[in-house]
């Protein structure tokens, strides 16, 4: 089928199918013509890129992983053991992801904590004090002090 058919099928934007080409996940055959022709087996490929980029994971890591990956069905399973610490790897760069955003979280609620206690609601003392925030003994929220 043609790239049109395929991303209707997929719910995978063209954008996205040529992207998953450049990148070596998915390899459609050509016509003479230059057409890209996918086929049904396409589909499951599509499928385990999707998934495996709903789990975080790049398309490099994706790259090495999907042929590791066997279709049972509804979704791929990985077909060997060999994935684990390529996924026990991604799991804890996650989990550095996920703990530095609620750091930055934790921040930005002091921040609002602080501006909310400050009770400044007129402009020209907001813009003085925007001017003073560049001077080097003014404190800023989680930085030195």
């Amino acid at each position: 089928m043609r790239m049109g058919e395929f991303s209707r099928r997929t719910g995978v934007s063209q954008r996205s199918l040529r992207y998953y080409e450049e990148q070596g996940l998915l390899r459609p055959d050509r016509r003479p013509s230059g057409y890209r022709e996918y086929e049904e087996a396409d589909l499951v490929t599509v499928r385990g890129i999707r998934m495996l980029l709903a789990a975080g994971l790049n398309t490099a890591v994706i790259a090495e992983l999907l042929p590791c990956m066997v279709d049972e069905g509804r979704v791929l399973e990985p077909a060997c053991s060999s994935m684990l610490p390529d996924l026990h790897r991604e799991r804890a760069r996650i989990d550095e992801a996920a703990a530095a955003l609620l750091a930055a979280r934790d921040r930005l609620d002091a921040l609002i904590e602080l501006t909310a206690e400050s009770g400044v609601t007129d402009e020209e003392a907001c813009a003085a004090a925007g001017r003073g925030a560049n001077r080097r003994d003014h404190p800023v929220v989680g930085g030195p002090r």
